[in-house]
């Protein structure tokens, strides 16, 4: 998948979950807007009530959701089922979204009124939903190949030192141009005490000191525009490749630690919905079938 194809691909996930949000927003208004107390009395409560054609349906549509999402990418992870079709990222992509509309999906089919053991397995769902986002953004943090294997640290230094020998061999570096353009990407400074924002505010400001050397250092060589345009792009990815070999190892130990939080919630979410079902069947509750 390219680049662009791949930016399409995510821009239509995106988009039809936000459009189902929108649309089941616009569409059951006026009966989830009003107090429980009153629904009994709206002339759409026996469609949109959670055992009514409607409400049950989306129940329905959004368990089949959850599962194809849950168990297709834990099968082509764990299992190599089918492990031809489509690479890993892309799978973890698909079950995102899957992951995504079918919890707001069972949002619906609630009608946001939560209460028994039920209300166990939906406020699970949110705990897996909202670890899920906390977790794609470790994910991100870990450098992998395209497949969606995660790269070692010896196997991204490779990378970084490739990518530096690129910068004299490409461009024509003399050794001390080299050298200079290498250390000032290799510049640290320690914003521990700064808190959160402080941290964020001074690797910007830190970032930008790093590139305005870069491009005086740059004009005082005889590089064309389009060249040094060129070696600011490898030097970026430079700066990228040190802050991410200096945080993998705790985002590797993070992610452990976010498969601890994960992993029960899904259980818990899994088990009590078959044990709904399960009660919804026994007590003769049908669809339209």
């Amino acid at each position: 998948m390219t680049g662009l194809a791949h930016r399409i691909y995510i821009g239509t996930l995106v988009s039809i979950t936000v459009l189902v949000f929108l649309f089941l927003c616009y569409w059951g208004y006026s009966y989830y807007g009003i107090s429980f107390e009153e629904r009994p009395f709206h002339p759409e409560h026996d469609s949109l009530k959670p055992s009514g054609p409607y409400g049950h349906g989306l129940g329905i549509l959004g368990t089949v959701l959850i599962l194809i999402g849950v168990f297709g990418y834990i099968g082509r992870k764990k299992k190599k089922f089918l492990p031809r079709v489509g690479v890993l990222k892309h799978w973890l992509e698909f079950h995102i979204f899957l992951c995504s509309v079918g919890p707001l999906l069972i949002l619906f089919h609630t009608a946001f009124k939560f209460g028994g053991i039920v209300s166990i397995s939906f406020w699970s769902m949110v705990a897996v939903v909202l670890s899920g986002v906390i977790g794609r953004f470790i994910y991100i943090q870990i450098p992998r190949t395209i497949q969606g294997r995660e790269l070692s640290l010896g196997e991204i230094k490779e990378m970084k030192d490739t990518m530096s020998r690129s910068l004299s061999v490409k461009y024509g570096l003399d050794e001390a141009m080299y050298s200079m353009l290498i250390s000032a990407t290799q510049k640290e400074i320690d914003f521990a005490d700064k808190g959160f924002i402080g941290r964020v505010m001074g690797r910007i400001s830190h970032n930008r000191s790093i590139r305005k050397t870069i491009e005086d250092l740059l004009n005082q060589t005889s590089l064309t525009g389009k060249d040094k345009r060129g070696v600011m792009k490898l030097v970026g990815n430079e700066m990228t490749m040190n802050a991410r070999i200096s945080r993998l190892q705790t985002m590797q130990k993070l992610f452990k630690y976010w498969h601890v939080a994960h992993l029960p919630f899904a259980l818990i979410m899994l088990v009590i919905m078959v044990i709904h079902v399960a009660i919804t069947i026994a007590f003769g509750y049908k669809w339209i079938f």
